[in-house]
Order: structure tokens, then C-alpha cells, then sequence
């Protein structure tokens, strides 16, 4: 197959082209050297040069892809809001938001990838138009793979990433709350999802983790699809972890898509995950989407194309017009593009204001990457109405049952999920609370002697602080805070910064305890840690 540079290099002239390089000369020369198969190290220097391409004078949008300067380019907005209902009521939101994912997404996978006049084909040959229910199963059309998720056939959620990722995100906020950062994000895709499971830019940004290339160059070398669908569709928990709340749903997803997309890749997931927030007070469309569109930049390529397909919807009657001006004018982007795709999600939420099923219904019937529009869409219209609002036709046959790739999680109760989501915002509603000492008990507490292959070091649970011995690594021996610890017997975790000159480099622990003895790996890297409990300093 070649160097991975040799694979991607076309991919990525389109990327660069979309962000406004002028790739016309080197183009040519890329093609040339593909059709004469030149050497690896010559694509490796094509490659290097495509990426140092400068964004052409004629390119009108703003697109940065850190945190301070996304906010920096938002409109103006209402950033937190008032929820209008108790614990219970919380509750029920979230669970339906949930509920509305799962049912969005089932709906959407047999036509995964298909355009719309395939997926029209399909239903007319079934008769299954108008749809009212899921997709039915015609064996020879929709994949084998895909019977679980199809019309009478639904018993469970099956496995899909659209949920795989929510899953994550959960774990990432019980472990980190409001003190998520890219690199917790990162730990957490490490230590709990197979590297074979993660697609486009996930597995690109996935390989660059285990290559030690860490957020945020891991978004960017060597990954052409770092502005595809895949940040937006992991921004549902972040929406659920801080209903109400959209400025913080946002900050929570820059978090989480940074560590594999950049640009409008980012935005996307900030998008959404505001929409879901808002979706939690705001009862309109129109007022949903304005709060996803405060939170990205006002004038990058992706608020330019919701703006105008929220202007599509007030001109057209019906779905199908706005539907058609969206693949005139978004149709160029790849199948699996934020862009287009989040276009789609505006239209499935603008008529599906008044009626869950139509939301989900037109969304999929819109095509492209159909399981992860829909699951937005349904997240959010489920966030809105609450899990007692939702049809039971759409919701009742998954029997409460998940499946997931996610380690530790393989069969799920989506009541369950939804309790501990509830559990996670209510830790992030608070205010942030004054550091305390770390008090694990008698069975892990104390001052333990660490050896791994950086050198030796001193854990002092009781003053929460570790630091190196003798200046391990050319690092001072001077203590660093502990910046969290977590103890569920036997499983142990903590994590802590070391200072590299103005800006501190995350290591996370994960381990397990045995008496005195403590054994796992420090994150990046999967660095073996070996501990005995120290008797004295």
C-alpha cells in the first residue's frame, strides 16, 4: 500500500483546497509523482509541502482552532440559561435526549452512506412511503450487518459509533468534570476503545496518540479528514453534562474535538453540543440553532452555511425545496462533511419542530451520512420533549439495552446512562470548588515510591503531591500538585502536570491496588508504573 503520506496525499489536496489554499500547481506535480511512483521520500516532502501552503488572499472566512480565539470571533449571545424544572423533570430531559439519539441513529444505519434518491428507491420498492417506522430490511439492499437495526427486527440498540463516543465522553466527565482537557480526553479513547473501531479522522488522530503526537498536533499531522462528521457526532454528552448551559457544552466539545479535528471540524461538535444545552430550555427551532451558531466563529464556512439554510427554511414550504438548495450548494463536500451534514441536522430540527417523527424521518431521508444526523436530531428533539414525550414506537423496542465497543461497557441499560448523566451535570452546575486535601483512607493514603522508565518518584496522597527523584529527567525536584485522584477498590487513578516552560504536559495514572503494591501506566505513552507503599519520606 505504500507510505501513509502516498494514501492520504489526495485527500488531502481536497482539505487544503477547502480551507483556502491555491493546491492548482501542486496538483499537478502530485500527480505525476503518483503516476510514476516516486519514492516515499518524495511524498513525504510533497506532503510537507501541501501542509505549508498559505490560505489564499481571496479566502473570506475566519477560522481559528483554539479555544480563545473561537470565542473571540462569536457573536453576541445568552450564554448560560435558567432550567426551569427540578431533578426529576432533569432527569426525564436527559434521558429523552438519550432515547431520541438512539431511535435516530438505528433509523439512519441500513442507509448509512446512501444518497437520497437510493434511499427513496429503497422505500418505494418496500412501499414504505410516507416513512412512519424504521427502515424495513430487504435482504440483497440493505447489508446483513444491518438486520438488528431494521423494522421488526429491533430488539437492543446495536453497537454504532455514534454511541460508542457518547459512552467515552461519559466516562471522560466522571473521571475529569469541568477539569476535562484534551489530553483526559485523549487517556480515555486509550484506555477504553479498540484502535480498529475508530474511522477517518478518529484512527488518524488514534495512530498519532500511539506515535506520541499529542493534542493538538494529533488533529492535524497527517489526517485529511480532520473537518469531517466525526467530532460532531461525539458532541451529545457534553450537551447533556451542561443542559442549560451552552457556553459550557461548547467549551467541553472544543475539548473533546480537538484532539482529532481542527477548524470546522471543531465547530461542528461546539455547534451541536450548544444546540443540545439549549435545546433543554428553548423550545423553538430557530432559537435552538441561534444558540449553536453563538458559539462557533461568526465568519467560518460553517456558521455561513447554517445561516443560510435557516433562510432556505423560512422560503420553503416544504423539506424537499430546502433540501434541494442544501445539495446544490453543500453537495461538493464529502458525504461524511460537518458542513453539509450539519446543514441536514437544521432541516430535520426546523420541521421537526412540532413532531419528533418528522424531525428524524426527513432528516434520514435527506441521505449522506445518515446514522449520525439522525442521532443529532433525535438528541436534540429528545432533549427538548424529555423521554415521557417521546412515541413508544420510536423509543419502546430497544428494551432499554445498548451495545457499545467501549471496554467495560459492552451491554448497557440507556436508563442507566442517562442516571449517570444526570450525576455529571449536577457536579458541573457547581461552581469550582477550593482544592482539598486528597484523603484516599488507610487502605491506599500515605507516601508511595513509584519506579516506571522516566525514574523514580515520591506520591504523597496525604499532601497531594509527587515529584521526582533527583531531578528525574532534568525535572526539579520540587512537588507537583496532584490535579485530581480518584479510588473505586482496586481501580486507582490521579493525574498531575509537569512543567515545560510556561505551559504544563498532562501525565494520567490508571491503575489498580494490592495492598502495598500498586501497578498500571502513565497516559501518553502507556508508560508501566510499578509502586510499593513507603514507610517513611
Amino acid at each position: 500500500m505504500g507510505s501513509r503520506e502516498r494514501q492520504l496525499i489526495n485527500a488531502e489536496i481536497t482539505q487544503r483546497k477547502e480551507e483556502g489554499c491555491d493546491v492548482s500547481a501542486i496538483s499537478v506535480r502530485v500527480t505525476a509523482a503518483l503516476d510514476s511512483n516516486a519514492s516515499d521520500l518524495e511524498m513525504t516532502k510533497l506532503y510537507d509541502e501541501l501542509m505549508s501552503l498559505p490560505t489564499d488572499d481571496s479566502f473570506n472566512y475566519t477560522e481559528p482552532s483554539t479555544l480563545e480565539e473561537i470565542r473571540s470571533q462569536r457573536p453576541e449571545a445568552s450564554r448560560k440559561l435558567d432550567l426551569p424544572y427540578n431533578e426529576d423533570a432533569l432527569f426525564d430531559r436527559i434521558y429523552g435526549a438519550w432515547l431520541g439519539r438512539v431511535a435516530g441513529c438505528a433509523l439512519g444505519k441500513p442507509v448509512e452512506g446512501w444518497n437520497k434518491a437510493q434511499i427513496d428507491k429503497l422505500l418505494q420498492e418496500l412501499d414504505a412511503l410516507p416513512l412512519n417506522d424504521f427502515i424495513p430490511f430487504k435482504e440483497g439492499v440493505v447489508a446483513d450487518i444491518w438486520w438488528t437495526s431494521t423494522r421488526g427486527n429491533i430488539h437492543f440498540m446495536d453497537r454504532d459509533d455514534d454511541l460508542d463516543y457518547t459512552i467515552l465522553g461519559l466516562l471522560a466527565l466522571e473521571r475529569y468534570g469541568a477539569a476535562l482537557s484534551p489530553r483526559g480526553m485523549t487517556a480515555i479513547w486509550l484506555e477504553n476503545f479498540p484502535f480498529e473501531m475508530a474511522c477517518t479522522a478518529e484512527n488518524s488522530a488514534y495512530r498519532n496518540f500511539v506515535m506520541g503526537k499529542l493534542p493538538p498536533v494529533s488533529a492535524t499531522y497527517r489526517n485529511p479528514f480532520r473537518e469531517w462528521i466525526g467530532a460532531q457526532i461525539r458532541a451529545d454528552i457534553f450537551g447533556y453534562a451542561a443542559p442549560g448551559w451552552p457556553e459550557k457544552a461548547a467549551e467541553l466539545a472544543f475539548y473533546d474535538a480537538s484532539i482529532s479535528h481542527d477548524k470546522n471540524g471543531i465547530y461542528g461538535e461546539m455547534f451541536v453540543a450548544a444546540m443540545i444545552s439549549a435545546a433543554f430550555v428553548y423550545v423553538s427551532a430557530e432559537s435552538i440553532i441561534v444558540a449553536g451558531l453563538a458559539e462557533i466563529p461568526s465568519e467560518c464556512r460553517l456558521a455561513e452555511a447554517i445561516r443560510n439554510t435557516l433562510a432556505w427554511c423560512k422560503e420553503e414550504d416544504d423539506w424537499l425545496g430546502v433540501w434541494e438548495k442544501i445539495n446544490k450548494h453543500l453537495g461538493h463536500y464529502d458525504s461524511v462533511h460537518t458542513i453539509n451534514n450539519a446543514a441536514i441536522v437544521v432541516l430535520g430540527l426546523w420541521y421537526g419542530e412540532k413532531d419528533f417523527q418528522t424531525g428524524i424521518v426527513n432528516t434520514v431521508r435527506c441521505g449522506w451520512d445518515t446514522d449520525c444526523t439522525g442521532a443529532t436530531v433525535g438528541s436534540i428533539l429528545g432533549a427538548r420533549s424529555g423521554a415521557s414525550a417521546l412515541p413508544s414506537k420510536w423509543v419502546g423496542v430497544f428494551n432499554d439495552r445498548l451495545k457499545s465497543a467501549v471496554s467495560g461497557h459492552s451491554e448497557n441499560k440507556i436508563s442507566e446512562l442517562a442516571r449517570r448523566t444526570l450525576s455529571v451535570s449536577k457536579d458541573i452546575a457547581q461552581p469550582p470548588r477550593k482544592k482539598e486535601k486528597i484523603n484516599l483512607g488507610v487502605n491506599v493514603g500515605g507516601v508511595w515510591e513509584l519506579t516506571n522508565k522516566w525514574g523514580k518518584q515520591i506520591l504523597d496522597f496525604d499532601q497531594g503531591t509527587i515529584d521526582f527523584v533527583n531531578g528525574a529527567r532534568g525535572v526539579k525536584a520540587e512537588p507537583m500538585e496532584l490535579w485530581s485522584c480518584e479510588y473505586k477498590h482496586p481501580h486507582i487513578s490521579f493525574s498531575y502536570g509537569v512543567d515545560k516552560g510556561g505551559w504544563d504536559y498532562r501525565i494520567d495514572f490508571s491503575g489498580t491496588v494490592n495492598g502495598d503494591s500498586l501497578i498500571g501506566f502513565y497516559n501518553p505513552g502507556f508508560v508501566p508504573v510499578s509502586a510499593k507503599r513507603s514507610v517513611s519520606r
